[in-house]
């Protein structure tokens, strides 16, 4: 389903805690939101959390927010903080960024 006038484009913007990285959570998340045909980034913080920014419909991102809230089989998902907003910048596609 491909995003039309009645689907506005909004920006998800999530913290996901918990045992997120050195389990593959980043690459997950990419390929599933590139199913989805959202754009954004996946990226490390540097106290172990994992930042998700999607772009997309919003139907499409809250399917993405329930799969963030589940992770990867290795992955063990403690909390995720959710900011829904207007898109902030501009991106293409869907990436792992660093």
């Amino acid at each position: 389903m491909s995003q039309s006038k009645n689907s506005p484009t909004e920006e998800l913007y999530a913290v996901v805690r918990g045992r997120v990285q050195g389990v593959g959570f980043r690459y997950f998340v990419v390929e599933k939101a590139a199913s989805l045909g959202l754009r954004g980034y996946a990226r490390n913080e540097s106290n172990g959390d994992v930042e998700v920014l999607a772009q997309g419909s919003r139907p499409a991102l809250e399917h993405l927010l329930s799969l963030l809230r589940q992770g990867p089989s290795a992955a063990y998902v403690s909390d995720v903080q959710v900011i829904w907003r207007e898109p902030t910048e501009h991106v293409s596609g869907f990436h792992v960024r660093w």
